[in-house]
C-alpha cells in the first residue's frame, strides 16, 4: 500500500507546532503593541507639553522680573499700551491727540485724553516720565519780577542751586528742587530747551528763567555708539526707554548699519523732537 504524502513523523509535527506557536505569539505581540502605542504617544505628548509649559512659565517669570523703566507716555507704542492693559480705542485716542501736535503733561492729562480706567492709570502713572515737548504758549501779560540782578549778567544754569532758582517769579521750593533733580538726571543741561522738560514747569516760567540763567559750562557727554551699544547701554540714555532700545536694536539688525541718528525717525514713536534730544547722547560713528 502506498504511503500518504501528508503524514508527518513526530519530529515534523513538533516543528510545525513550534512554528505555529511562534506565528501566534508574534501576532499577539503585534496586536498588543498596536493597542499600547496610542497610550505611549499620549504619555510622550503630555511630557512634551509639560516641558513646553515649564519653558513658557520660566519665560513668564523672567518677564515678571524684568525691570520696568520710566517712560514718556507721549511716545507710547501700540504694543506697550497693550502690555499695560489699554484698549485699542484708548491707544488710538492718544495717537490722535499726538498727531494733532499736542502733548500730555501729567497723569491727569493722560487719563483725560485716553479715557483709561483708574486701575490701569494707577499701575502706569508711577512710571510716567515727562520730559515732554510742549508748544510755546503766547507770552503772558504778567511781568516777572527782576530779583536776580539788573546788571544783565546771566548765571550758569548748571551751577546754580535751588536758592538762586527760587528768586525767579513762579519758581517755588518744589519746582526749584525738580529743576536740580532733573539736571542731575541728565548729568547737566546741554541745551536751554531742556528746561521745558521739567515736570510742572510752565513755558512762561521757563522764559523767565532763561532771562537770568544760561548754559555756560555744558556737560561732557560720552555719547553711546548706536551701532555697537547693548540693550542696557541704550536704555541708560535718559530719553530712551527699554522699549525704545529694543526698537533701535531691531531696526539696527534689519539695516545692518545705522549711518546717522536721524535714521531713527523711521522707527515708530521717534518724533523729530525726540531725535533732537537723543542725538545729544548718541552717535553713529
Amino acid at each position: 500500500m502506498k504511503k500518504s504524502r501528508f503524514r508527518f513523523d513526530k519530529k515534523e509535527r513538533s516543528g510545525i507546532f513550534f512554528l505555529l506557536a511562534i506565528i501566534f505569539f508574534t501576532q499577539i505581540s503585534y496586536l498588543w503593541y498596536k493597542a499600547l502605542m496610542p497610550a505611549v504617544r499620549e504619555v510622550e505628548d503630555d511630557q512634551v507639553l509639560l516641558a513646553l509649559r515649564e519653558q513658557l512659565d520660566s519665560l513668564a517669570n523672567i518677564q515678571e522680573r524684568d525691570t520696568v523703566y520710566p517712560f514718556n507716555p507721549n511716545y507710547l507704542s501700540d504694543y506697550k499700551g497693550y502690555i499695560w492693559g489699554m484698549s485699542v480705542t484708548e491707544i488710538d485716542r492718544l495717537h490722535a491727540y499726538r498727531s494733532a501736535g499736542n502733548f500730555v503733561n501729567s497723569a491727569e492729562d493722560f487719563a483725560r485724553v485716553t479715557g483709561v480706567c483708574d486701575t490701569v492709570l494707577h499701575r502706569m502713572a508711577p512710571y510716567f516720565r515727562f520730559p515732554n515737548f510742549p508748544e510755546k504758549v503766547a507770552s503772558s501779560k504778567k511781568i516777572s519780577r527782576k530779583v536776580i540782578s539788573d546788571t544783565g549778567k546771566k548765571y550758569d544754569l548748571n551751577r546754580v542751586g535751588e536758592h538762586e532758582l527760587k528768586k525767579v517769579s513762579g519758581v517755588g521750593e518744589k519746582l526749584s528742587a525738580r529743576i536740580v533733580k532733573y539736571r542731575n538726571l541728565l548729568g547737566g543741561f546741554s541745551v536751554p530747551e531742556q528746561l521745558y522738560e521739567v515736570y510742572g514747569l510752565d513755558s512762561v516760567v521757563v522764559e523767565r528763567l532763561l532771562k537770568y540763567f544760561e548754559i555756560v559750562d555744558p556737560p561732557e557727554i560720552r555719547q553711546v555708539n548706536i551701532n555697537t551699544a547693548s540693550l542696557n547701554q541704550l536704555a541708560s540714555v535718559v530719553y530712551i526707554s527699554k522699549e525704545d532700545a529694543r526698537a533701535i536694536i531691531t531696526y539696527r539688525t534689519r539695516v545692518d548699519t545705522i549711518y546717522s541718528v536721524g535714521e531713527l525717525r523711521k522707527i515708530e514713536g521717534f518724533s523729530k523732537e525726540k531725535i533732537a534730544r537723543i542725538e545729544l547722547y548718541l552717535t553713529a560713528r
